[in-house]
């Protein structure tokens, strides 16, 4: 079976001094998510954004591409499900 990727953006909120993450954009490729991502940040005004490619099944493997204003650890993005 071949390996499947995907290629996220996903915005980041503040909630009751908390960062919460929106609803995820799936893109089809990475410089597209990274831009999403940018755009979440700047265009649209959310705290913060990432991309991120998701590899492999059924054990995922998260890779941060790019974060753009406020966002969760390093650490926390990488279990990103």
């Amino acid at each position: 079976m071949d390996e499947i990727t995907h290629f996220v953006a996903v915005p980041y909120d503040l909630s009751d001094q908390r960062l919460v993450a929106g609803q995820q954009l799936k893109c089809a490729t990475p410089s597209a998510a990274i831009e999403h991502a940018k755009h979440f940040w700047k265009t649209f005004g959310h705290t913060g954004a990432v991309a991120v490619v998701r590899t492999g099944y059924p054990e995922p493997k998260t890779t941060v591409l790019r974060t753009f204003g406020m966002v969760p650890s390093y650490e926390d993005l990488r279990t990103i499900t």
